[in-house]
């Protein structure tokens, strides 16, 4: 019982963190739309360039802590990363981001076991994929699917890999191969989206 409601804490905690990451978030959308950021490629690459090296790093950094807490929709990331930096160099980024941060939830599983998914995500979604990890289940080849199509929880899912039999090399080799695919297909598909929204406002 005391164990429940320990879970029940930290995902509230969670949950409060992950509004005020949104509103965060729609605090400097709104900053960046006043500073002409998401209308004028001018605006955004000039403002960029004030960012330096630094910026490259706290970007990769955020979107590798944005996987192992998962408080935010990582799309939005990938978003953010194409609109900042470019199709090209904006996924590249966001690659190196996710993967490294995807590398570390499996790690963090691997080392606390399943009792930590029962603190950072419901039971529900858990209850859901527990199935794929049961005897006999091609855990590994579900993973794979998974992570190729951008349509999964893969930051949850990232963290149940960790408590399988799972090996390094195996999880490691699938984020590599996987993951360019539907980063590609989120920033593209999002890129679309916000370009008819301008559009639409203009």
């Amino acid at each position: 019982m005391e164990n429940t409601m320990g879970n029940a804490r930290f995902q509230k905690v969670m949950q409060i963190i992950s509004v005020l990451g949104l509103a965060a978030s729609i605090v400097l959308v709104v900053i960046g739309w006043r500073m002409g950021l998401f209308t004028s490629p001018e605006a955004m690459s000039a403002f960029v360039a004030t960012l330096g090296t630094a910026g490259i790093l706290a970007f990769v950094a955020f979107q590798a802590v944005q996987v192992v807490f998962p408080v935010l929709p990582g799309s939005l990331g990938c978003l953010a990363g194409v609109m900042m930096y470019g199709a090209m160099k904006g996924f590249l980024f966001n690659y190196i981001g996710i993967c490294i941060g995807s590398l570390a939830a499996f790690g963090i599983a691997r080392a606390c076991g399943r009792p930590l998914l029962y603190k950072m995500f419901s039971e529900k979604l858990i209850t859901r994929y527990q199935h794929w990890t049961g005897e006999g289940s091609p855990f590994t080849k579900l993973f794979a699917i998974a992570i190729f199509l951008p349509v999964a929880p893969d930051d949850f899912l990232c963290y149940l890999a960790g408590t399988t039999t799972m090996n390094w090399k195996t999880f490691t080799a699938i984020i590599l191969l996987g993951k360019p695919a539907a980063i590609a297909l989120y920033s593209m598909g999002l890129t679309v989206v916000w370009q008819q929204v301008l559009k639409l406002i203009a």
